[in-house]
């Protein structure tokens, strides 16, 4: 194995102990370069199977559709191309302890919580999709040129792909997440349910818009704008918040081009500057979970020390094409404690783990946040959040489909768990809706300013 790449079969605590001492924002070598796409995925993958065959070896035999799936195109459910296939296995609070390797800690906290209920159903892994051409050569020009600025507050160099595909620190592999190939627009309405021990359920749903220029199919990084991107969310229910509308947008410049954002409030039919939106705002029914909980991380990186805990094999939500089965209703998949587990679909995939701890004299919910991040698509899956007093507090996951109008990855349902109170939260729901519209070029930076949110409100 060349020496650019053996971090990568090291132990985790040695994988660990190696990028806490690794030069701050160190340029990758020629070597390490023409690595993506030989030794490692064209992603930055580890391309081989592990030592047991558990984790197939990279294929990507797929781009877009694969045979035999007959799907209609954007705004319509995507069908599952795994569906025929049977759990390998089913791990339940009574059996974990066999696969404890292979859980983070708030998965054990989760059999522990509901030990009669919440089970992993286990699928065979695979790694049978890929990006398009134009993101893998994205990603390998990120790779020769992409750089920290302002101490990690910014990037510069980073286009329509992870920006770090050979991260060498924690700060880097936060901006990997943050910069991967996500879908250039986004159209839809989701629900949201929070489900409390009770049985009872708080119903919140939005008309989402969101636009990131960085991964313009059509364009390239020398005609990009710098908006890294834009939102606009509409409240439809609860009814005592409908109409509201946040617009707003980013750069990959937090330290000199803060977050902007406004609010349209019906109620006054004005709009103001929101001072600040993100970090630990409360946001959805009932303010259950953060703002900067959405994709399990977002926002400015500026109130965390960041580092790569290392490379572990876990079992993620991942192909999870059955929770967004029209078929299934809602009172069949938002059972108490957690969804349906008979729903869900668990693979064991090679994640990076990355860290964040919160610094000193700086205010935050969580104390300590932990990230699970798929190394073949840089999506986070699942986050385990500590309270002040080291506690873990809440569980959060995302998961995962290929989206084959998306050519990519795509974060679908995702599930914030609170162990104290016993309540959950299920976002972007669509069993009951529309699918959502996917790069269909219908949005303009237009319609995320001040007056977009005015017009849209009146």
């Amino acid at each position: 194995m060349k020496s650019s790449l053996f971090r990568l079969a090291l132990p985790a605590i040695a994988v660990s102990a190696l990028m806490s001492v690794a030069p701050a924002w160190a340029k990758l070598s020629a070597d390490e370069i023409k690595s993506l796409g030989t030794t490692l995925t064209p992603m930055g993958a580890e391309r081989e199977a592990n030592k047991d065959g558990t984790i197939p070896a990279y294929s990507g035999k797929w781009l877009g559709t694969p045979p035999g799936i007959n799907f209609k195109g954007t705004g319509k459910h995507h069908p599952d191309p795994y569906a025929s296939e049977k759990p390998l296995f089913v791990v339940t609070a009574q059996n974990m302890a066999h696969y404890a390797e292979h859980l983070t800690e708030g998965q054990k906290a989760l059999f522990k919580k509901y030990p009669g209920t919440f089970r992993l159903p286990v699928y065979p892994s695979h790694r049978d999709f890929r990006y398009s051409d134009k993101v893998l050569a994205n990603v390998k020009e990120n790779a020769a040129q992409a750089e920290l600025v302002d101490g990690g507050m910014g990037v510069k160099g980073v286009f329509g792909g992870p920006g770090f595909p050979i991260p060498k620190t924690g700060i880097e592999l936060m901006w990997s997440t943050k910069s991967t190939a996500v879908a250039w627009n986004e159209i839809a309405t989701y629900d949201q349910a929070v489900v409390y021990p009770d049985g009872n359920t708080a119903w919140g749903r939005v008309s989402y818009k969101i636009m990131a220029n960085s991964n313009n199919p059509n364009g390239g990084r020398k005609d990009w704008n710098g908006l890294a991107s834009n939102f606009n969310v509409l409240t439809l229910i609860p009814e005592r918040e409908k109409g509201s509308i946040i617009v707003g947008n980013e750069q990959w410049d937090y330290g000199n081009h803060p977050r902007q954002a406004w609010q349209y409030n019906p109620g006054t039919r004005r709009v103001r500057q929101l001072p600040s939106f993100g970090f630990d705002m409360p946001q959805g029914p009932g303010g259950f979970r953060t703002v900067d909980d959405d994709r399990l991380f977002n926002g400015s990186p500026e109130r965390y020390d960041w580092k790569i805990a290392g490379k572990k094999e876990i079992y993620i939500p991942y192909h999870a094409y059955k929770l967004d089965d029209p078929k299934i209703k809602y009172a069949d998949m938002l059972t108490k404690g957690h969804i349906n587990p008979d729903l869900t679909r668990y693979e064991l995939h090679r994640v990076w783990v990355l860290e964040a701890t919160l610094k000193q004299g700086v205010r935050h919910q969580y104390a300590k946040r932990v990230l699970y991040i798929d190394e073949d698509s840089w999506n986070p899956v699942l986050a385990d959040n500590y309270d002040a007093r080291g506690q873990l507090w809440r569980v959060s996951m995302v998961n995962l489909i290929y989206a084959y109008e998306l050519q990519g990855y795509h974060a679908r349902v995702a599930v914030y768990h609170d162990l104290l109170s016993g309540a959950y939260m299920a976002d972007r729901l669509i069993n009951e809706q529309k699918a959502p519209k996917l790069n269909t070029g219908e949005l303009s930076d237009s319609n995320f300013t001040a007056d977009a949110a005015r017009q849209d409100g009146l």
